[in-house]
């Protein structure tokens, strides 16, 4: 809880940049450091579960994509989402009452509700010396939510829908406090795919009621019980279909000479994603990051370095390609000694396994020095007298 409240107060102090940071970043690199989260987390990683089960994963997609992406009009208007994620049930439910398990299936068991009211305390007051050890890797967390935020808002405002970022940004801040000092261990966002849900048809009632739908149906238990109803394979369609929708917006909405600042935005969450999966690997056989030698421990070395810090490594990254394809140069250098200064913190490219952050008089190795130095020489050569177009 204390650790939830120190984020919602580091998220309240960096909500006032929100704005001045969409003005001066490309939208390419705003787009692309969430359209690589997009494409290889949010609808990578739920694509397995729809493998898993393809007999309901596949029918639920095909569904879904008919629907939103081929604009066709499902019988009697029933909209699309709730089509593709109630006929993917009614095959698992079926299936399950003929007695037949799909592949890999595990037994899903339905929850009884129970009741779980939340109320404000301030029991984390003292537990606050104990939580500053753990601030240094929260506080990377709170940081990827705020750019997330920035980089959702400037989403939305590309799919026509204007707002501020610190309106947002503050929202966001809030109600990570109150969730921390009414027991919550879990930060708060603003949920990716805003063009995904407004193609679905939702509107400004959709969070409102979401908001209330998932909140109340916490309470009394009704969120765990929709969790052992739907199977996961009819509902992972949905997040493929988010994912795709905020992916293609990064590309059209985007000039397209800045195409390859998009693209280059998705190499560090392709490192996050292959962090996520060969972890799951290693604790799958009890082993960690310690139990690795030779090339297998340099290979995840270097993906650790690449994958933490991800969304602020794909947002400077983009930054940078897209001022060079402007011919900014200088401004393009500033990109890179940013990502040099974040380097000697571990804000980005922390070789910890957590991700943590640390002082530059004291870094857990040579990588941090290597990097940031590698960032500052880039940085010089672009600021070098040239053929600069600022």
């Amino acid at each position: 809880m204390g650790v939830t409240v120190a984020m919602g107060i580091a998220k309240l102090i960096l909500s006032f940049a929100g704005d001045w940071v969409r003005r001066i970043v490309p939208r390419a690199a705003l787009l692309g450091s969430i359209a690589g989260v997009a494409i290889l987390l949010i609808a990578f990683l739920p694509a397995l579960k729809i493998f898993a089960d393809p007999l309901v994963g596949l029918v639920s997609l095909v569904v879904l994509l008919v629907a939103l992406v081929g604009k066709r009009r499902l019988p009697w208007g029933i909209p699309g989402a709730f089509a593709a994620v109630a006929l993917g049930a009614a095959i698992f439910w079926a299936r399950e009452g003929l007695g037949l398990a799909g592949p890999g299936q595990r037994a899903m068991g339905i929850p009884t509700p129970v009741l779980a009211l939340p109320f404000p305390t301030l029991a984390w007051v003292a537990a606050f010396e104990a939580t500053l050890p753990y601030l240094a890797v929260a506080l990377p967390f709170a940081l990827a939510t705020i750019i997330g935020g920035i980089d959702n808002t400037e989403s939305a405002v590309a799919a026509g829908d204007e707002y501020r970022a610190r309106d947002i940004l503050l929202t966001e801040a809030v109600a990570t406090l109150l969730a921390g000092i009414a027991g919550g261990v879990i930060q708060n966002t603003p949920y990716i795919g805003h063009p995904a849900y407004k193609a679905m048809g939702a509107r400004a009632g959709y969070t409102l009621a979401t908001g209330l739908v998932v909140g109340l149906g916490a309470m009394v238990g009704v969120v765990a019980l929709l969790v052992g109803l739907l199977p996961e394979a009819a509902v992972a369609p949905i997040l493929v279909f988010i994912g795709l929708e905020i992916t293609a917006q990064a590309f059209v909405a985007s000039p397209p000479r800045h195409a390859p600042a998009v693209a280059v935005s998705f190499l560090p969450a392709v490192a996050a994603l292959l962090l996520i999966q060969e972890g799951s690997l290693l604790a799958a056989v009890g082993k960690g990051f310690a139990d690795l030698g030779g090339e297998a421990r340099a290979g995840y070395q270097t993906l650790l370095v690449l994958g933490n810090g991800f969304i602020l490594t794909a947002l400077l990254w983009g930054c940078a390609v897209a001022l060079i394809i402007e011919r900014r140069l200088r401004l393009a250098g500033v990109a890179f000694a940013v990502a040099s200064v974040a380097t000697l913190f571990g804000v980005i490219h922390s070789p910890l396994p957590n991700g943590s952050l640390f002082w530059p008089g004291s870094p857990p190795s040579a990588i941090p020095a290597v990097l940031a130095g590698s960032y500052g020489v880039v940085a010089a050569l672009l600021w070098l007298p040239g053929d600069h177009a600022e």
